[in-house]
This record gives C-alpha cells, sequence and structure tokens, in this order.
C-alpha cells in the first residue's frame, strides 16, 4: 500500500510489520503487574457479592466512558441496570433501558466475558449493528455492519470548524480494507509470542488505524483492546476501566495516535504510553473499589431499617456519587414525587441520623449523607 508522498504508518514499505523495543517496556509491563496484583490481592478478601459489585462498577464506567470519548453521554442509572441484568447483579428497582444503551453494553460485554472467542469480521459487524440500532448516527445514516466504501470521500480524522477543517489522520482506503483486515484478524487469532499486554496495545493501535467502519471506529477499537486485555488477565471479570482513564487523558490519547500514525513502525512510545495509561486505570480501580465497600457498610449498618423505595433510590444515588447538592427539590424530581413528600422523606432520614444538612450554604438547604 505504497503512495508517492508517504505521510501515513499504514504506507510504510514494510507495513504492517510492527517494531519495539522490549527493554524500554520491561518497567512499565512491571508497573502494571504491580498495580494488578494489589487491586486482585485487595478483591480476594472481599466476598463473592462485593467482587460482582465492583466489577458491575467497572464494566458500567466503562460504557459510559468508551461513549464519552466521542461526545455521547449515556444515562449512568440506565447502562448500570442493564449490565446489571445481564449479570444477574442484584441492584434492587432497575430503570427503563434504549436500544442504544443496550446495544453498548452488549458489545463492551460480548468483549470482555467470550474472551476464547475469535475475533472475526462476523463478530466485529455485530457490535458495529449494536451500536448503531437505528442505522443512524445522530441525524446521519450509518451503512450497518459492513465495511466502510468511502463513497462520500477518504476516511479522515478532522477538527475544527468547516473552512478551517485540519485533517489529523487519513485511514487506508476502502478498496483495501478486506485485505488489510483479513490481515488484521488472522494475526489477532494467532500465537504471535508477543506478551499479552503488548498484543493489547498493538490490537488497539492496529485497528484504530484501518479506521475500517463509517462511525463508531474509537469504540470499538477499545473494545478490542479491551479483549485482549480481558484475556491476558484470564477472568470473565472486570475490575478496572481503561476507557475512562483514556477519557481522562483524552487530549494525550489523540495526541499520541497522531503522533504514532504519522510515524514509523516502530511503536515504543504507543505502547509506553498503552501501558501507563493502563497502570493508572487499575490504579483508579482502587478508588472505585473503596466505594464499593463504603456502599457496603453502609447498606449493612441500615439493613434493619424500613425505608421506602425513593429513600433507597436516592440514598444509592448519593452513595454513588451525586454531582451537585442534592436538594428537596431534585428529591421529588428524581424520586417522582410531590415536594411535600420529598421533605417528608428527608424529614425521616434526618430523624434517622442517615441524612444530614450540607454545611454549604445558598438559597436553597442542601443534604448529604451523615457517615462516611
Amino acid at each position: 500500500m505504497n503512495c508517492s508522498k508517504k505521510i501515513y504508518i499504514w504506507q510504510a514499505n514494510d507495513w504492517p510489520h510492527w517494531r519495539y523495543d522490549l527493554s524500554a517496556l520491561v518497567g512499565p509491563l512491571a508497573e502494571v503487574s504491580r498495580a494488578q496484583g494489589v487491586l486482585l490481592g485487595r478483591l480476594a478478601d472481599v466476598g463473592l457479592g462485593l467482587r460482582d459489585q465492583a466489577s458491575l462498577a467497572a464494566l458500567t464506567e466503562d460504557v459510559v466512558k468508551t461513549s464519552e470519548i466521542e461526545g455521547e453521554v449515556l444515562n449512568v442509572e440506565s447502562v448500570r441496570s442493564s449490565i446489571a441484568r445481564r449479570l444477574g447483579v442484584d441492584i434492587g428497582a432497575v430503570v427503563p433501558v434504549d436500544r442504544h444503551v443496550e446495544g453498548v453494553v452488549e458489545m463492551v460485554l460480548d468483549a470482555t466475558s467470550h474472551v476464547s472467542a475469535s475475533l472475526t469480521a462476523k463478530r466485529l459487524f455485530a457490535w458495529h449493528a449494536a451500536l448503531f440500532p437505528t442505522g443512524y448516527s445522530g441525524m446521519s445514516k450509518v451503512a450497518v455492519g459492513q465495511w466502510r466504501d468511502d463513497a462520500d470521500g477518504s476516511m479522515q480524522v478532522v477538527s475544527g470548524p468547516l473552512g478551517r477543517r485540519k485533517v489529523h489522520y487519513e485511514a487506508p482506503p476502502a478498496t483495501a480494507l478486506p485485505t488489510e483486515m483479513a490481515r488484521f484478524l488472522a494475526w489477532a487469532n494467532a500465537e504471535t509470542g508477543e506478551p499479552a499486554l503488548i498484543k493489547a496495545g498493538l490490537a488497539h493501535l492496529w485497528f484504530v488505524t484501518l479506521h475500517p467502519f463509517e462511525d463508531g471506529n474509537g469504540r470499538i477499537a477499545r473494545a478490542v483492546g479491551d479483549l485482549f486485555l480481558a484475556r491476558a488477565d484470564g477472568s470473565p471479570q472486570r475490575f478496572f476501566s481503561l476507557s475512562a482513564q483514556i477519557q481522562r487523558e483524552r487530549k494525550d490519547y489523540y495526541d499520541v495516535l497522531e503522533r504514532t500514525q504519522k510515524g514509523a513502525l516502530d511503536v515504543t512510545g504507543w505502547l509506553s504510553w498503552f501501558l501507563g495509561v493502563l497502570e493508572r486505570a487499575v490504579a483508579s480501580a482502587q478508588t472505585a473499589l473503596d466505594a464499593v465497600l463504603v456502599k457496603s457498610r453502609f447498606w449493612q449498618r441500615w439493613a434493619g431499617t424500613p425505608l421506602n423505595g425513593r429513600q433507597a433510590k436516592l440514598l444509592n444515588r448519593l452513595l454513588d456519587g451525586f454531582e451537585g447538592k442534592l436538594t428537596s427539590s431534585k428529591w421529588a424530581a428524581i424520586g417522582k414525587c410531590s415536594p411535600d413528600t420529598a421533605l417528608r422523606d428527608i424529614t425521616h432520614l434526618l430523624d434517622l441520623g442517615v441524612l444530614k444538612k450540607s454545611p454549604s450554604g445558598g438559597r436553597s438547604t442542601g443534604y448529604e449523607l451523615a457517615e462516611g
């Protein structure tokens, strides 16, 4: 796939013969292993139920954040309900789930749970169809479950307003995709000798470089990476979210991708960044596990206290990290009840010592958990 003017990595004469300096990656690999060991050591000391809750929290964050990277905001409670139902985890009352949320959840769970299944074109097409259940991305029609055809021009990653667009990357032409994807999938399903985490980083980079779909390439690339990370872990449960950490480091993610895709086939720099963000993702999971343990202790303490459904729902929202100040009007809106009923709910919890008034000022009184 040669061009007279070579700008991108896929135009190199020796594409796709990836090269990397393993000696330079020994340190980052060791850091990831250390972080994983610390996290798994803590998880070994908790019961199966808490491990399920920790996995649910990680998967929920993964689904939400992989969409957020692309500028799409999903309802967290809807995502959590969808995953909990599929995993058989009891979270009490569930909320309605739309087809789009179900599709992203299906893709992420398939990637992280069915790790021994081969990665095939048919499987990737199913993931793509799940992402676009209506056949549209916003107002634009998407060719679902097939490689892109470049009917509207070459596939480019651009930014900026019309008239001043900056092209960050241009993918291989659609005519090359059948051959390119066949080569990628053959490598993905073969024993190729790389360390498992290195292969995960290469798989992510290779897929996103090919950009084989009309839309959804970033989310599917991260699902491909998650598949190989799950294979590396040898566990059907996920306890950390790489997508969440990439979202936190989104600018660096796009910068390192652009540098790599305009560089040579020595991708040591990309792999070093990938392993670094992975180590930070595993370390961040410690905070998520802390939240699961706090929630478990909270409900153990108040297990014998009669609470109505609204109170349980709002307390769980607080435990999961309620954004902003919880007021009686917000309670009424979320609990779908009258202001008087919301105030009775809150007063009852204040009398029990479950809630307390927030010290912050303002025109409306806010409430927070009395402990933790």
